[in-house]
């Protein structure tokens, strides 16, 4: 009986995540993997979590410390978490013409978008085909733009880095060199926004820029295909969230006369990059740990929401973010209806989207404090100092799935990295996943508690 609950279709990512990390760390501690030293096994562990989940946190320098062979390594777990592995394993059985099974249908479905009921193998192979052209596309844009500096692997694994919202780069400043270069800066916010949206979203994207097209070479006068309820959604959310983030971070960083290094034109560049990485890409084109702790709270909140859903992206999602947003306007005014665009949230959404939030806000919350025993940051205010900012940033970084850091990953504990490698386990599959795997044990009640008004506020 807990085998069945154990391995439900639900909870089959879980368990391939779980082995593609693990198989993925065997292989990175090892030393034809590694230059010079082999890295320990918990280093190599938390790599290929942080790989798999597309965080792009690390605890050693990819560049430096992983040759090309462990490089590349590294680079099929960020693809195999960026697509899912259930997606590659379903999509290697369509294209053999063999049978998908029931349990793998209902999984890809509810990873990539939260309904079993789609075609599967034409959706599938749109989805590879618009994954392989974008990161060809982004991969040959960044050659180009600097052959020395994205020479043809590099291009590569930054491309691909970048779509799949994983933040890992082979350089030890990230990106901070590239901060005036408007043509890198382009491409990677492209990769980072197209990662972010959600497979469905762009494919869906696809077919109402073609169809209007197509009816402005062929059939002028034709009523064009429109964008459904929810990729409106998307895609002004997350318009909204990288805009209104670039405005705050560069009130907040670039106002009191810092960089004086960059211009007006690469400071807003710059806030913008930073904003859009938010989405849980963990690139950075400026040192995070330079950043002023107004930007900081900032960025914790964006990497918080995270991107939308069914997309390489992490957080709470743009969605849930927009349904709070909603129910919490319907709450005020005393209406009984969360309404968002033309039409009202339903309940079952709005109660998922509560629990999601309480859930991730728990969860958060309960490794802050753990990770404040673990990473010293129990020792006086005045002598901790920012300690409490940099761990909370941290530990939402991981959630989020994003990769960003001021700088303690590669001094944290032993213990505070077991922590931020279940957040980014957690925060990678989704806490709605995990809290669905759990309601599945719960033997359902067949009474009900008595009920009592109680004062609050």
């Amino acid at each position: 009986m807990w085998l069945k609950k154990i391995y439900t279709p639900l909870a089959l990512p879980i368990h391939f995540f779980a082995a593609a990390i693990f198989l993925g760390a065997g292989l990175l501690c090892q030393p034809i993997s590694c230059v010079g030293e082999p890295v320990s096994f918990l280093d190599a562990l938390f790599t290929a979590t942080s790989a798999a989940c597309v965080t792009g946190l690390t605890v050693v320098d990819t560049g430096t410390a992983y040759n090309r062979f462990g490089q590349t390594v590294i680079l099929a777990l960020i693809q195999l978490g960026g697509l899912g592995i259930m997606t590659f394993s379903t999509l290697i059985f369509y294209l053999w013409r063999r049978r998908v099974s029931l349990a793998d249908h209902i999984a890809v479905g509810q990873s990539l978008l939260h309904d079993a009921s789609f075609h599967l193998g034409r959706f599938l192979v749109r989805m590879a085909a618009v994954t392989v052209f974008i990161e060809a596309v982004g991969a040959l844009s960044l050659y180009a733009f600097d052959p020395v500096g994205f020479a043809p692997f590099s291009a590569v694994f930054h491309s691909v880095s970048a779509f799949c919202n994983a933040g890992f780069g082979l350089r030890p400043d990230n990106l901070v060199a590239y901060a005036g270069n408007p043509g890198v800066n382009g491409v990677i916010m492209w990769l980072i926004v197209s990662g972010g949206l959600g497979f469905a979203v762009l494919i869906e994207g696809y077919r109402v820029v073609k169809d209007r097209l197509v009816i402005l070479v062929t059939a002028p006068g034709r009523r064009p295909l429109a964008l459904s309820w929810q990729a409106r959604t998307i895609f002004g959310v997350s318009a909204f969230l990288i805009f209104a983030g670039a405005a705050m971070i560069y009130c907040g960083e670039f106002l009191g006369g810092r960089y004086g290094e960059l211009s007006l034109l690469d400071k807003a560049m710059a806030a913008l990059f930073q904003s859009v990485t938010c989405r849980t890409a963990g690139f950075n084109t400026i040192d995070i740990g330079r950043m002023a702790d107004a930007s900081l709270v900032i960025m914790i909140l964006l990497m918080f929401i995270g991107g939308s859903p069914g997309s390489c992206a992490g957080g709470i999602k743009t969605t849930t973010f927009r349904v709070l947003v909603a129910f919490g306007r319907a709450k005020m005014f005393g209406r009984k209806q969360s309404v968002v665009g033309r039409y009202a949230v339903d309940d079952d959404t709005v109660d998922r989207a509560v629990t999601l939030t309480i859930f991730a806000l728990g969860l958060v919350l309960a490794s802050v404090l753990l990770m404040c025993f673990t990473e010293g940051a129990v020792a006086p205010h005045v002598e901790a100092g920012g300690r409490f900012l940099e761990i909370l940033f941290e530990v939402v970084s991981a959630f989020g799935t994003v990769g960003l850091t001021t700088g303690i990953t590669t001094s944290l504990t032993p213990a505070g990295k077991l922590v931020i490698i279940m957040l980014m386990f957690v925060g990678r599959l989704g806490p709605i996943l995990f809290l669905s795997v759990l309601q599945g044990f719960e033997e359902p009640r067949r009474y009900r508690w008595p009920e009592q008004g109680m004062m609050i506020g």
